[in-house]
């Protein structure tokens, strides 16, 4: 008699855990009532037929928090879960996020400074209205091209000033001139030099990383000869805000630098918060570099991009 029960029991608990049968489909098939089912799946377990082990993916979250906090001397982080190993699914899940922590984070009378490019383009369509007042909302960088492709440059910055109850403080420029002397003329201009300066004030900055390859956002715009493109993807890891820095942080051609308007890497150094929102495996020799350098103190990422930063 025992044995049957057993038999039974193994049976039950295949039908339920391997062939996702209802205790009411089984109930059917064996001919037994439903607390009958429901008896024998207790019973397999007790005896050890069944042993369930569950996974608890946020568990691994957090330690892979505290690991890169420790690592990289962050003052916050957060590690999402992805559900694929890809850029696109990284993007969707960390923008969630992001936006999420921004609502949480951004108070009253706070300056928040905002890069542009597709990540902060998928953060700024997720922000909801926040019941704030006095912040302001300013472009950290300019945002026109002449060519095909989006930057989401004022779009982004018109969500997150109308989720923050706010007016956008647009630098609408090209974020790469064609030579230095331009540049600078174009700095001394008042209304451009007050925005550049609330840039400078604000005491969080949110913004992404570039990757150095053909793909690349900003390789795609216009602002860059072949000949550029090439030593870039030489010498340079990635840019933030349209810097180009080596594996040291540091700013790897100056001549490019010289021709670039916004917010410069010291200064995103000096801020309160200063935000990278960042995933994918092509972004990882960036996303070292960046915070090895202390570019950013706070780092929005998943847990593959965090499994390579511990590498």
């Amino acid at each position: 008699m025992d044995n049957d029960k057993q038999k039974l029991s193994v049976e039950v608990a295949k039908l339920y855990y391997q062939s996702d049968y209802s205790q009411q489909e089984i109930a059917s098939q064996l001919s037994v009532s439903r607390p009958t089912v429901s008896r024998l799946l207790q019973y397999a377990k007790e005896k050890g037929y069944v042993k369930i082990n569950i996974i608890d993916p946020f568990a691994d979250l957090d330690r892979l928090a505290d690991n890169l906090k420790g690592k990289y001397g962050l003052t916050d982080i957060r590690v999402v879960f992805s559900s694929k190993d890809d850029y696109v699914s990284s993007r969707e899940y960390i923008s969630k996020e992001a936006a999420e922590y921004l609502e949480q984070t951004i108070k009253n009378g706070d300056i928040v400074g905002v890069s542009w490019g597709t990540t902060m383009y998928e953060v700024a369509k997720k922000l909801t209205r926040q019941s704030v007042k006095g912040v302001e909302v300013v472009q950290l960088k300019g945002g026109i091209s002449h060519s095909k492709v989006n930057t989401y440059a004022s779009e982004t910055i018109s969500l997150f000033a109308e989720a923050f109850e706010t007016v956008p403080r647009y630098l609408p420029l090209p974020v790469i001139f064609d030579n230095a002397i331009v540049r600078q003329m174009v700095e001394e201009d008042r209304h451009i030099k007050s925005t550049i300066e609330m840039g400078s004030q604000a005491n969080i900055a949110v913004f992404t990383v570039g990757s150095v390859r053909d793909e690349a956002l900003l390789f795609r715009l216009g602002y860059l000869s072949e000949s550029e493109k090439k030593i870039l993807k030489e010498k340079s890891v990635g840019d933030i805000c349209s810097r180009f820095f080596n594996e040291n942080g540091d700013i790897c051609n100056f001549q490019i630098d010289n021709r670039t308007i916004g917010i410069s890497i010291d200064e995103l150094k000096q801020k309160e918060k200063s935000i990278l929102v960042a995933g994918g495996e092509h972004k990882i020799r960036a996303i070292r570099a960046a915070l090895k350098a202390k570019i950013a103190n706070i780092l929005i990422t998943d847990q593959y991009t965090a499994k390579r930063l511990l590498d």
